[in-house]
C-alpha cells in the first residue's frame, strides 16, 4: 500500500491532515493523507500518477454518504466538505465515463482500465448480456488471463475457477469453452481484451450506470446516461432513447426528476419520481455531466446549469472537465514509449474462484423466481437467456439484490468484494495501437438503424436488473430492493377483507376509528353552526350601518373589476403562449414543466372538447 501526503501552500499542522483510501478496478487499495483544503483533483492526479495514466478524464472517483447515496467527487471542491462520513475517506476508482468508440483510446493501459470496469459491469449485472454475447465476453476473458487454450494444463472444468458471472451454468461454460478453443487462440491479452471492449460497447447497457426511478403510472424503472443520450429501461425494453441533441433541458425539484426534449418533431416532457431528494440530485448532476462531455465539441462550450425555474432559485452545477472530442485530440498526440500494463496474474484476478459468490446466482428463466437450484451446474432451460443477478431468496424478477452480509462493502466500491492490495506482477506488452484488428460484432443495418430510433427495443429475454448494491440511489435488500425503494406496496382490497374477519385486534382497532371519526364529525358540525350564527349576526349588524354598507359596496366594486381583468387578461395570455409569437418572455413560460403539463392535460382535451362540441352543433343545424 503506497502512501503519498499532499501539502497545501498554507502551513497546517498534523491534526489537519486526512487520511484516504481509494480502492482501485483491481481491488486494490493505495492510500494518502491530504489537508482539509485539499480538493478532489489532487485525488484522481494521485491515482493516475500511480497508474501512469494519461488518458484520465473517462475517469473518476466515488464515495458514499452516510445514507448510502452516491456521489461523484468534484474536482474543483475540498475532499472534506464533500465527504459526510467519518475519517478515514474510503472512496473508489471507477470509469465515469465510458468511451463511444473503445478503438480511439490511444494507450493500453487505459483500455485495460476500462477492461477491469467492464468486468466488474458484467459480473454485478450492469451490463446486461444474453447467452451469446455472455459467452463470447466471457472467452475473451480467459483468453486474457490464461492465453490459449492447452490441453495439457486445462482440464475440462478449468473455467469453473473463473466467476465471470453471478453463476454459471454448464451450458455457458461449455460454450465459452468452445468459442476460447476455437475462436480466440493465438490472441494476445491486449488483443482479447481490445475484443471485448469492441463487443461490450455494442450492447445497449453499455456504460449504464441504473438509477431507479418510477414513472408516472408507478412503475420502476432504470434511468441512464450513455454516450448516445438519454435512456430508460423498463421490464426487459428499452423505452426511452432521446439523443443529446434532442434533449433540451434537464431539472429537478425535490424529488421529481424532468427531462424535457424533441422527440418525431414534437415535444417531450418526461417525468420520473426518485426515492429521495439526494438521489434525483445526485441524478441530475449526473446527467448535466453526460450531457456536456458528449454533446459539446469544446470545454469553452459548457454552460452553468440551474435547475429552477422562473420564479425560483433552485441549484446550479456546471461540469468543469474536458468534453469527449477534446479527450480524442489530446489522445492522439500522446507521443511517449507505452508504460507497463501490470495485469493482475491468475490468482489475483476479480475473476478467480477466491470471489464470494455464494449468495449470487443466474436466472435463465424470464417469469420464473430466482430460486436456488440443487445443482450448482444444472442446465438452463433456455438457450437465450440472459446473466442476471438475483438474491438467494426467492423473490420476484424486479427485485435485485445481493446477500446482506456484502451489502455495505459494495455499496462503497460500486460492487464487488475487495481483494488484499497484493503487488501486480509487470507484464510488458510492445503492441501498437495500429496493428490491433479486433474481430467485429455480427449485426445489420437493420439491428443499427432500429439501435438509433427513439421507440421501444426488446433488448433480452430478461428484465434489467442490476445488482441493488451497485445502484447509486441507497437499496436495502433487507426492505425489499427496488420494488419498495419509494413506497409499500398497497395491498388488494379482498386480502385486506380476510385479513379483518380473521383478526379480531383489527376488528376493534377499526372500530376505535370509526367512533373517532363519528366523534370528529359531531364536532365539526356543532362549530360550522356556531360560525354560521355569528356571520349572520355579523351582516345583519353590517346592513344597519350605512357607513359600512358603502365600504362593503366599493370593496365589492373592486373585487369585481379585478375579476373582470383576470377574466380578460388570463385567455389573452394563454393565446398568446399558444401562438407562434417568438418572445422571450413567453419562451421561457413554454419551457417550464407546469405549463407543458397544463397544455397537454388540461388546454388540449379542453380544446378538443370545445370543437367537437362545435362541430355536434354545426352538424345539428345543417340537418334541420
Amino acid at each position: 500500500m503506497k502512501m503519498l501526503r499532499f501539502r497545501s501552500p498554507s502551513i497546517r499542522s498534523l491534526d489537519q491532515e486526512v487520511l484516504c483510501t481509494i480502492r482501485l478496478l483491481d481491488d486494490s487499495e493505495i492510500s494518502c493523507s491530504i489537508q482539509r483544503d485539499t480538493k478532489g483533483q489532487f485525488l484522481l492526479d494521485h491515482v493516475c500518477n500511480h497508474y501512469n495514466l494519461l488518458e484520465k478524464d473517462y475517469f473518476g472517483i466515488r464515495y458514499v454518504d452516510p445514507e448510502k447515496q452516491r456521489h461523484w467527487l468534484e474536482p474543483n471542491k475540498p475532499v472534506v466538505r464533500q465527504m459526510k462520513s467519518q475519517q478515514p475517506y474510503m472512496m473508489c476508482f471507477r470509469v465515469k465515463f465510458y468511451p463511444h468508440e473503445p478503438m480511439k483510446i490511444k494507450e493500453e493501459l487505459t483500455r485495460y482500465l476500462l477492461y477491469l470496469q467492464l468486468k466488474r459491469d458484467i459480473y454485478h449485472g450492469r451490463l446486461l448480456c444474453p447467452f451469446a454475447e455472455a459467452a463470447y465476453l466471457g472467452a475473451c476473458i480467459i483468453q486474457g488471463e490464461l492465453g490459449d487454450y492447452d490441453p495439457e494444463e486445462h482440464p475440462s472444468d478449468y473455467i469453473r475457477d473463473f466467476k465471470l458471472f453471478p453463476k454459471q451454468s454448464l451450458k455457458l461454460e461449455r460454450k465459452i469453452i468452445e468459442i476460447h478453443k476455437n475462436e480466440l487462440r493465438g490472441q494476445c491479452a491486449s488483443f482479447a481484451e481490445l475484443n471485448m471492449l469492441q463487443r461490450a460497447h455494442s450492447l445497449e447497457t453499455y456504460g449504464v450506470d441504473p438509477h431507479p426511478c418510477k414513472d408516472f403510472t408507478g412503475s420502476t424503472a432504470f434511468l441512464g446516461f450513455t454516450a448516445t443520450g438519454f435512456v430508460v429501461f423498463q421490464g426487459n425494453k428499452r423505452i426511452h432513447l432521446l439523443k443529446w441533441n434532442d434533449v433540451s433541458k434537464l431539472k429537478f425539484e425535490g424529488k421529481t426528476f424532468y427531462v424535457i426534449g424533441i422527440q418525431k418533431e414534437k415535444k417531450l416532457v418526461l417525468t420520473f419520481h426518485t426515492s429521495t431528494p439526494a438521489a434525483c440530485k445526485h441524478l441530475w448532476k449526473c446527467g448535466v455531466e453526460n450531457q456536456a462531455f458528449y454533446k459539446c465539441a469544446k470545454s469553452s462550450q459548457i454552460k452553468t446549469v440551474s435547475s429552477s425555474n422562473i420564479f425560483f432559485k433552485g441549484s446550479r452545477f456546471r461540469y468543469s472537465g474536458k468534453v469527449a472530442k477534446e479527450v480524442i485530440e489530446a489522445s492522439s498526440k500522446i507521443q511517449r514509449e507505452p508504460p507497463e500494463v501490470r495485469r493482475a496474474m491468475f490468482g489475483q484476478s476479480r475473476s478467480f474462484n477466491s470471489l464470494s459468490h455464494k449468495n449470487l446466482i443466474m436466472n435463465m428463466e424470464p417469469l420464473v423466481p430466482a430460486l436456488p437450484s440443487t445443482n450448482e451446474y444444472e442446465e438452463p432451460a433456455t438457450d437465450n437467456g440472459v446473466v442476471a443477478m438475483k438474491d438467494s431468496v426467492p423473490l420476484s424478477p424486479l427485485k435485485p439484490s445481493v446477500a446482506t452480509a456484502d451489502t455495505q462493502q459494495q455499496n462503497t466500491d460500486g460492487g464487488g468484494n475487495s481483494a488484499s492490495s497484493n503487488d501486480l506482477q509487470p507484464s510488458r506488452v510492445s503492441m501498437e495501437t495500429s496493428n490491433l484488428r479486433p474481430q467485429t460484432p455480427k449485426a445489420n443495418d437493420e439491428a443499427e438503424e432500429d439501435k438509433e430510433g427513439g421507440g421501444p427495443l426488446t433488448i433480452s429475454e430478461l428484465v434489467y436488473s442490476p445488482c441493488a448494491s451497485m445502484l447509486p440511489t441507497p437499496v436495502e435488500d433487507s426492505e425489499g430492493g427496488v420494488d419498495l425503494l419509494f413506497s409499500s406496496p398497497v395491498q388488494s382490497p379482498a386480502r385486506l377483507l380476510r385479513e379483518l374477519h380473521s383478526d379480531p385486534d383489527i376488528q376493534a382497532q377499526l372500530e376505535a376509528e370509526r367512533e373517532r371519526d363519528r366523534a370528529y364529525e359531531r364536532t365539526r358540525l356543532a362549530s360550522r353552526s356556531r360560525v354560521s350564527g355569528v356571520l349572520s349576526s355579523s351582516l345583519r349588524l353590517l346592513s344597519s350601518n350605512e357607513r359600512v354598507n358603502t365600504c362593503v359596496l366599493s370593496v365589492a366594486r373592486f373585487v369585481a373589476v379585478v375579476m373582470g381583468v383576470l377574466l380578460v387578461t388570463v385567455p389573452t395570455l394563454l393565446l398568446l403562449l399558444e401562438s407562434d409569437i417568438d418572445v422571450s418572455f413567453l419562451h421561457e413560460i413554454r419551457q417550464t414543466p407546469e405549463f407543458e403539463q397544463f397544455h397537454y392535460e388540461y388546454y388540449c382535451p379542453l380544446r378538443r372538447w370545445i370543437l367537437c362540441r362545435i362541430s355536434m352543433a354545426m352538424e345539428h343545424l345543417w340537418s334541420d
